[in-house]
């Protein structure tokens, strides 16, 4: 056997045109059995892994080179040009070291960040479920081979180029390859060799989606021969889309740029009619510029966005969209699924309601020890009871599996199918040995549409058909009830639906049974059905999901339940969760019959929509029309889903949540964040984060122009009033490298605080930097170019300091007022001794590290000769002490006033 090239064999032969057995044998491979794991692993060494070639990111060299291509960088630049120019070759080499400095501190920070994304990005590995060795197993998808036999279900994407010999209601979504969004119907039967890819309905490839439906099929190609691997060969890397919060930081970039190159020249022209020398004015004009530019705004979000992402990944929950995190904090509406998210997923048939009687089954979750009792007294579940034949009917149809390895329970498919095979074992029944004695010869795969799913089993008179599905779909196509197959009257009919609603109202999810027998698999399975009776399935609300949703209320964060289930169901659990509360009696749930598009809505029922907390009965189509009116009602919509189904929700809300563990591969994919432990606890830890990483990085951009901003006065006001400049420009670039860097990186890890989750959702059109917080700006960088100045003033002129000597007290003072300013940055409510910046191990390190720096400055004789500074005498600490605290002290006294003022005066 040869691998097949692109469906072909090695003689170039289709694969389509052959039959099912003819590819088998050509593959050397039982359908039934799979392939035996030693041949599986021979072909895997011969073949290699099913991986399509990576797509390289940036290359090490390329990361570097982009550090010099910055606007920062030409200012840098020119700016040693000049000094080479006018013969000042220690200022040119200074700055040229400067420049190095930055390109890796840029370099480093990026190289990081992309690392910790090709990290977060190989994570989620997608599994196939394979037959080796006669077993069904989930493998990664790295690990199949060609000839391997795989089931795909509603919800797979494809992992390899697979030819069917079994197909079951089958739709596969080929727009990946082929264009055409709508999903296309799959059969076994040979097809044209001529035939193009969109017509071949015997496979099914790599990269494309099952929408409905199950199959099986055999491997025929994988990794690069596949068709999608042909594509990705001749496809380019494409650049990333920008995060628009890092866009937001570059748009504000480039406005303080503007003002700030204004305020740069005229300092530079009044210095220049004061009498000072060219080369001096121009050299500080220039770096001036450099030094205020806040540069590391980008490289800062990132750094924070990141690190947000791999706090989120440790608490389970794994960001696939850097802009994902930004809108996290704006987020006022989470919609949520019942299932997995607000309830355990551990679906335990507890009860199975006959005509004559109503049976408890004790056990839970995939525990297969129980016992069956009828009021109080155990019973047994023989082959001639009617309880026999309802969960003979439930474990025959169905498309899960139940294996124990190892001591070890694994279980494969839809969680309520699960359960009935766990009931079935209780009873002393395995689905293979069912299987065995009535093979399946057909399989009706589940129709959202109809809401019931059949399968046909070989009896020695004939078939048997299986059938389950909602309680009101298949009361309507029954006509009998009972072995004795009664006829199923008005009056009957109308006992079982009360028998549903009282199982409803006890928090159950229910399934009716129904049976037939014919003579051929071509009669329909959805008429003249005996109802069997009834199994109910509990689910148990999840212990963290009740705090959580009291979290989310106090944090303005709007919880709704939408599900599929009815009524009465989604009452009994909205009321155990806390959506629903005691005191209502009658709570307003909204059937998806009442929904409409919004543009057909009326003021009276988009109100009505809009303030109820439980949905039920909802199909895809409404939940797109549910996020649609509220996204226009002002509200930033948060959507859970696992399924195939929730993937169009997904795309359409703000952020997409799917679940880890029971989620749909198309669902993940659609998805922004990815829940791995299925809780909706975890959304409240994400809001939380991405929350906190917003106000994050507001404080490090209030401190990085703050801090500028005081710099920039200080050489300013200097000029203007033509006294000494109290700084020079290598002292500029020094103190950048400082200040710039190290605290504001720190803040950015802060944590979040512990009122973040008791405040309102952000406006998601607030700006990084509102009005208010440009007050806060413009009053910090006053109070640090005061104190700077008074300090170099009573210096010069109370003290009677030499230049070098005034000029190490403003360098030395302005560097240590920049550094204690990061404690100025605390949230306005916080304590003074307890508050995230105080409890900021990297804002310790980070002082430390500058602390040491600016103590190199004066102290290295080299260094100190080279930026103009001598060692502060006794005197020249003191006013260096005065002129680093003052601004600390104003800060903080200052915030117990700021408390008393609106939220919008917080700089939190």
């Amino acid at each position: 056997m040869a691998q097949a090239l692109q469906g072909r064999n090695e003689d170039g032969e289709a694969l389509w045109t052959r039959t099912s057995e003819e590819i088998a044998k050509y593959f050397g491979v039982s359908p039934d059995q799979g392939l035996p794991r030693d041949e599986a692993e021979k072909r895997l060494e011969q073949y290699g892994p099913n991986r399509l070639e990576q797509k390289k990111g940036k290359s090490v060299w390329k990361i570097l080179l982009e550090q010099f291509t910055s606007l920062i960088m030409f200012f840098l630049g020119l700016a040693a040009a000049l000094s080479f120019a006018f013969s000042q070759w220690v200022d040119g080499i200074a700055i040229i070291f400067a420049m190095l400095i930055n390109a890796v501190i840029g370099f480093t920070t990026e190289y990081k960040a992309m690392r910790t994304m090709e990290a977060l990005t190989r994570i989620d590995k997608r599994k196939s479920q394979v037959l080796r060795d006669g077993e069904l197993r989930k493998i990664d998808a790295l690990k199949l081979v060609p000839g391997d036999v795989v089931h795909i279900t509603s919800g797979d994407v494809i992992t390899a180029d697979i030819r069917l010999f079994e197909a079951a209601k089958l739709q596969i979504n080929e727009s990946a390859l082929t264009g055409e969004s709508l999903p296309v119907g799959k059969a076994v039967d040979p097809v044209n060799k001529n035939a193009p890819l969109a017509e071949r309905s015997n496979m099914v490839y790599k990269g494309t989606a099952v929408t409905m439906g199950s199959g099986k099929g055999i491997v025929v190609a994988i990794g690069m021969e596949t068709e999608i691997g042909t594509i990705s060969s001749l496809t380019e890397e494409a650049e990333q889309e920008s995060d628009p919060l890092e866009m937001r930081l570059n748009s504000l970039a480039r406005k303080l740029i503007g003002v700030i190159v204004v305020v740069a020249v005229l300092t530079g022209i009044s210095g220049l009619m004061s009498g000072r020398e060219l080369f001096l004015m121009v050299e500080t004009t220039i770096v001036l510029i450099v030094a205020a530019i806040p540069e590391g705004l980008p490289v800062v979000a990132t750094v924070a966005l990141a690190r947000g992402m791999y706090r989120m990944m440790k608490r389970n929950a794994l960001v696939r969209r850097l802009s994902a995190v930004q809108t996290l904090g704006s987020t006022s509406v989470i919609f949520t699924d019942k299932t997995g998210t607000l309830t355990e997923n551990q679906m335990t048939v507890t009860r199975l309601v006959l005509p004559d009687r109503t049976i408890e089954v004790s056990g839970q979750g995939l525990d297969t020890e129980g016992v069956f009792t009828d009021d109080g007294q155990e019973v047994s579940v023989s082959e001639e009871t009617l309880s026999y034949r309802l969960i003979e009917t439930g474990m025959l149809c169905s498309n899960a599996s139940l294996r124990e390895e190892d001591g070890k329970k694994e279980a494969i498919g839809d969680p309520m199918e699960v359960g009935l095979l766990v009931a079935g074992r209780k009873a002393g029944y395995t689905r293979e040995a069912l299987t065995d004695d009535k093979p399946e010869a057909k399989e009706v795969a589940f129709d959202p549409e109809v809401k019931m799913m059949a399968t046909y089993h070989e009896t020695g008179s004939g078939y048997l058909v299986a059938v389950k599905g909602a309680p009101e779909a298949v009361l309507e196509v029954c006509t009998a009830v009972d072995e004795e197959k009664d006829i199923l009257s008005d009056d009957q009919r109308e006992k079982w639906r009360k028998k549903n609603e009282e199982m409803a109202e006890d928090g159950l999810r229910i399934l009716a049974f129904a049976t037939k027998t014919v003579d051929s698999t071509d009669f329909k399975p959805y008429s003249d059905l005996t109802l069997l009776g009834y199994a109910g399935i509990y689910d148990p609300p999840r212990k963290e999901v009740v705090p959580a949703i009291e979290k989310c209320k106090k944090a303005g964060v709007k919880v709704i339940m939408v599900t599929g289930d009815q009524a009465v169901t989604a009452e009994n659990v909205g009321r155990a969760v806390g959506l629903i509360e005691a005191e209502e009696k009658e709570p307003l749930l909204i059937s998806g019959a009442e929904l409409a598009p919004p543009d057909e809505l009326d003021n009276q029922r988009r109100d009505r929509i809009v303030k109820s907390a439980v949905f039920y009965r909802v199909s895809p189509k409404q939940k797109l029309d549910l996020i649609t009116t509220y996204q226009q009602a002002g509200s930033i919509v948060g959507m859970t889903g696992d399924g195939v189904n929730d993937a169009p929700a997904l795309k359409k809300a703000d952020i997409g949540i799917a679940m880890g563990k029971r989620g749909e591969q198309i669902a993940k994919d659609a998805a922004d964040i990815i829940l791995r432990d299925d809780s909706f606890a975890t959304i409240l830890v994400a809001i939380e984060h991405g929350r906190a990483i917003f106000n994050n990085i507001r404080k490090f951009v209030i401190y990085l122009i703050s801090g500028n901003m005081g710099m920039i006065l200080i050489v300013g006001i200097a000029a203007v009033l033509n006294t000494p400049l109290p700084l020079l420009p290598l002292q500029i670039l020094y103190m950048n490298i400082i200040n710039d860097v190290f605290p504001a990186l720190a803040l950015g890890m802060s944590d979040e605080g512990p009122d973040v989750l008791e405040r309102p959702p952000r406006d998601p059109e607030e700006p990084i930097l509102t009005r208010y917080n440009w007050y806060t700006i413009v009053f910090y960088g006053a109070i640090i170019a005061a104190s700077v100045l008074a300090v170099f003033w009573a210096a010069t002129y109370r003290f009677g300091f030499s230049k070098t000597e005034a000029v190490t007290v403003s360098f030395v003072s302005l560097a240590f007022a920049r550094l204690l300013h990061v404690f100025n940055m605390r949230d306005t409510r916080s304590r003074l001794w307890d508050n995230q910046v105080i409890r900021n191990r990297y804002v310790w390190g980070a002082l430390v590290i500058c602390v040491i720096l600016i103590g190199i400055a004066f102290s290295v004789p080299v260094l100190s000769d080279i930026l103009g500074l001598s060692m502060p005498g006794a005197t020249g600490w003191t006013l260096i002490a005065i002129g680093a605290f003052a601004p600390l002290v104003i800060g903080q006294c200052i915030k117990p006033l700021v408390r008393r003022l609106p939220q919008k005066w917080h700089i939190d």
